[in-house]
Parts: structure tokens; sequence; C-alpha cells
């Protein structure tokens, strides 16, 4: 009986997903986006080895600081969904609106979280010995200059993405976590490379650096402590955003310790960016809509999937393959257009898909426990959910990424 039952609850799974066809439009061509974005920033990232070399702990500090990006405005994103769903959502310039609120609590988390990610960089520099790093002053400096110009072009465009979630009935939970995540690869490294060129005129830069910390703290301490949704927003979120820039910088570490094999050969360093954002992304698609749910309660917070969380978890895995298989070609062309020596087009998209598509079920995982977890200790599943997932996605990714480049024999 049992084994009758499994076939035809497989069909009327894949039924389901077929009748999703909305949901993976939006969701693919917003993937599809970001992989094209991501790659332009893989091609700037390929770019920067010299810069690297000069500031050390940089190369660590990059991909906490493009997850950074990612998991405030993601989050901030959501929760705009989740207010548009429940009908509180109003485009307004008061400080006391959802929109101002978040708002406020996004530009502080910003600041804060730079200062945290440019000590944690440090520290993880001088603890693995990698690299001799920066003065820790200087990597603030960079961090926060970096950090706070991306994240005010991303906020604008999350606002932006709101409003027009809001005049086009699309739904903001299948395009918030792809988009920002698009926005905040491609802006990050060109803004964290206008702040570099600060660095390193001595005493002044150090002098610079220090002053921004200590304001920089001292503003998102003044948010935090406040007794308001604002304050909560910002005391939930800044343990999960320092852990996440922990997990983010262990990934610097391994893309450092191999950054002599992506010099040699910089195509496999321009799919980096690509590859983690999009996993990244289809996981925060993934908590996103199950957020939304939960609070709607339409999902239960059951860490074994229902029905409905199942049929989410289908359609996050159904666009993995085709964006491997993008990220792949695309990493090939931007390398022929840029001069970067690589290993070729085939040997791209089979690396993408050998570290894809475990990759993709690890998110998927990630992505429900996290969210499930975040309601069943009573937080905010909007705030928890996708920052869980993209700083373990950094790691992990980074990891299953060289670990597939090394069994190909792409990089010692």
């Amino acid at each position: 009986m049992s084994s009758a039952r499994s076939p035809r609850a497989l069909r009327d799974l894949l039924a389901e997903v077929g009748r999703e066809r909305g949901a993976l439009g939006q969701g693919l061509a917003a993937l599809l986006l970001n992989s094209t974005t991501s790659l332009v920033a893989g091609a700037f990232l390929g770019a920067l080895t010299g810069t690297f070399e000069e500031i050390g702990g940089l190369l660590i500090l990059v991909p906490a600081a493009i997850g950074l990006r990612g998991n405030v405005f993601s989050a901030f994103g959501s929760r705009l969904s989740t207010a548009r769903h429940l009908g509180t959502l109003q485009f307004t310039t008061r400080s006391t609106s959802v929109l101002g609120r978040n708002t406020t609590a996004a530009m502080a988390l910003t600041l804060g979280t730079s200062v945290v990610l440019a000590g944690i960089a440090s520290l993880i520099a001088t603890a693995t010995d990698v690299v001799v790093p920066a003065p820790v002053a200087e990597l603030a400096l960079v961090s926060v200059l970096g950090g706070l110009l991306a994240s005010l072009v991303v906020l604008a465009a999350a606002i932006l993405l709101a409003v027009g979630a809001v005049r086009f009935e699309w739904d903001l939970d299948n395009l918030v976590a792809p988009l920002v995540s698009t926005l905040g690869d491609v802006l990050t490294l060109p803004a964290l490379w206008l702040a570099s060129l600060l660095v390193g005129n001595g005493a002044p830069s150090e002098v610079a650096g220090w002053v921004l910390v200590v304001g920089s703290l001292a503003a998102c301490a003044a948010v935090a402590v406040r007794r308001d949704e604002t304050g909560s927003i910002v005391r939930q979120s800044l343990p999960v955003l320092v852990a996440a820039g922990f997990l983010s910088s262990l990934a610097g570490v391994v893309i450092e310790s191999r950054l002599a094999s992506f010099a040699a050969m910089p195509a496999l360093l321009v799919m980096y960016p690509a590859f983690v954002s999009s996993a990244g992304a289809i996981g925060g698609l993934l908590s996103s809509r199950l957020a939304t749910k939960l609070h709607m309660g339409t999902v239960a917070a059951r860490f074994v999937p229902g029905r409905i969380a199942r049929l989410d978890a289908v359609l996050a895995m159904s666009l993995v393959v085709p964006v491997c298989v993008v990220n792949g070609l695309g990493t090939q062309v931007v390398a022929t257009l840029t001069g970067k020596a690589g290993p070729g087009a085939l040997d791209l998209v089979l690396s993408s898909l050998l570290a894809g598509v475990p990759l993709g079920l690890f998110v998927v995982a990630v992505a429900h426990l996290g969210t499930v977890a975040a309601v069943r200790f009573e937080l905010d599943p909007d705030t928890y959910g996708i920052p869980l997932v993209t700083s373990s996605v950094d790691l992990v990714g980074a990891f299953f990424l060289v670990l597939t480049f090394s069994a190909l024999g792409l990089a010692s």
C-alpha cells in the first residue's frame, strides 16, 4: 500500500510544482539576472589580486562584506514582503512606519557589523597565519566606507523593488533575495576597492579608521537600545549577523589559501561570486517564502516538512541545475572577454554542477531548518532565516568549489 502511494504522492507533488509556473518564472528570471551580474563581480574580483596582495586580510573580508549586504537587505525585503501580505506595508517617510523602522535598523546594522567584520578578518588572518593582516583601523576604514556606499544603493533598490511588487502584483518573496544578492555582489566589490584607495597613507588612514569605528559602533548602539521594533530588529539581528560574518570570513580563508592558484587561473575566481550568490539566493528565496507562510499560519513550524513546505523545497531545487549551467557558461564568456586564463567551458560547467547540486541540497535543508528553528525559539524567521542560509553557503560553497576544482585537477 505505501509503495503504491509513494509514486502517486510524487506525481501529485510534481503536478503542484508545474502549477507554480509563475513562481518558477519569477524566481528563475531573478536568479539568471543574479548570475549574470555576479559574474561581472567575479571579473572585478579576478582583477583585484594585486590589491589583495597589498592589503593583507582584505580577501578574507570580501565574502563577509558581500554577504552582509545580502543578509541585511534580503531580511529587510523579507520583512517588507511579510508586511505587504499582512496588509501593514505603507510607503511613507514616517520613521515610525514599517518602512521607516526597517530602514533605520538596516543602516544601523550595516555600520555596526561592518566594524565587527573588519575585526574578525584581522583576527582570523592572524590566527590562521595565511596572510599578515593590514592594521585593523585600515580594514575598518575599507569595510565601513565601502559597506556604507554599497548599502545606500542596495537600500534604494530594495525599496523600489517593494514598490514595484505592489504596483505590478509580483511576489516579493520570489524576487527580493536574488535581486538584493545581485546588487550586493555587483556593488560591494567596487565600493570596497574605492575605499581601499584611502589605505596606505600612514597615520591619516589609521586616524580616519578609528573615527569611523567609534562613530559606527555608537550609531548602532544608539538604535539597539531603543525600546521599539527598530531596536528589537537590531538586537535580534546582531548575533546572527556576527556569526554569519565569522563563517563568511572563514570562506575568505579558503579562497585566500588558494590565491596563488587563482592568480594563475583567474577564471576560477570569476566563478566564485556567482556560485555562492546563486546558492544563497535560492536558499533566501525558499527561506523568505517559508517565513511569510509561517507568519500567515499556512505552514506549521515543523522540522519534518509538510506538503506545502516540501513543494517549496522542490521548487527551489528545480532552479539549481539551470543556474549552475548558466554560471559555468557565463564564467567562460567573461573569462574570454576579459582575457583571463581558464580551463575551458566544459570543465567550468562540470565544476559548477558537481559543486552546485550538493550545495543546493544543503541550502534547502538549512533554509527549512533555520526558518522553523527561528519560530520555535520565538524569533522572527524573516530576520534569522536568510542570514543563516547565506553565511553557511559562503563557507560550505567555498569548500565545495575548491574541493571540486582540486578533484578535477584545476587547482592545487
